[in-house]
């Protein structure tokens, strides 16, 4: 998808990454209900299979590691449930033979809208009734790799329990940029970021989630939103809502 200005002459695009369609679902226990009552099958050296007797004990396998990060690294523990400004260091596989490990600090949830910050911009029709969001934050590089180019992996979350992607930009948009990390994001290295967030069908942000893959327990930050024009005046905002529904941005 893409914006294209209606100003006769320029040609600033504004590509939008939507992850709409993935709907968030929580998983109940319920489901598991009873299953201690039901004997495992067992293989047997001649193929047959008999059951293992209920309540005897099985080995369990490991719980998988988060990923592989360097000496001295302490991950976050996913689920973590967070207010604005507080850190969480976390990992991701941005590809097969890359992973990086940034701690994050989200600082501010800003609500604009198209008349305020988008002059000059028309979205596709794909686009439909979208309400836009700008989300800082501040990136350090406390792994081994180099992540230039990479996106900042963080997403929100709307009010329909969706997962939204930031935006990205052909042309610079100085607002808000929006953009990937520089050509070199060496170990150590820091940069403050703002990412762009267009929520669709009037939706309305609830949190930011860092969640590589959907198995993965997400990291969420939730606390007030502030409109774009009184940045800097929290009692003029409103709190985003945690994914359980809860206000958030507190504890």
């Amino acid at each position: 998808m893409s914006v294209r200005t209606s100003r006769p002459g320029l040609r600033h695009r504004l590509a939008v990454a939507l992850l709409a369609a993935l709907t968030l679902s929580a998983c109940s226990g319920d489901d598991d209900a009873g299953a201690e009552d039901t004997p495992a099958p067992v293989a047997t050296p001649d193929g047959s299979t008999t059951s293992t007797p209920t309540g005897t004990p099985t080995a369990e396998p490991s719980p998988p590691a988060y990923l592989p990060v360097p000496d001295g690294v302490e991950l976050t523990e996913p689920g973590s449930e967070l207010p604005l400004d507080e850190s969480a260091v976390v990992a991701w596989r941005p590809r097969q033979n890359l992973t990086g490990v940034i701690e994050v600090k989200v600082e501010e949830l800003l609500r604009t809208t198209l008349e305020e910050s988008f002059e000059g911009w028309q979205l596709d029709e794909q686009v439909t009734e979208p309400r836009p969001y700008f989300v800082t934050a501040r990136i350090r590089n406390v792994g081994d790799s180099d992540l230039g180019g990479q996106r900042v992996p963080l997403y929100v979350i709307d009010d329909r329990n969706r997962l939204i992607e930031s935006s990205r930009f052909a042309d610079r948009f100085a607002a808000c940029p929006s953009t990937p990390f520089p050509k070199k994001f060496e170990s150590g290295d820091r940069i403050d970021v703002c990412l762009v967030y267009l929520v669709p069908d009037s939706g309305r942000l609830e949190g930011v989630s860092f969640r590589p893959h959907e198995e993965f327990n997400p990291i969420t930050w939730t606390g007030r939103i502030q409109p774009l024009a009184k940045r800097g005046t929290p009692a003029d905002g409103e709190r985003s809502k945690g994914p359980n529904g809860g206000r958030g941005g507190a504890r």
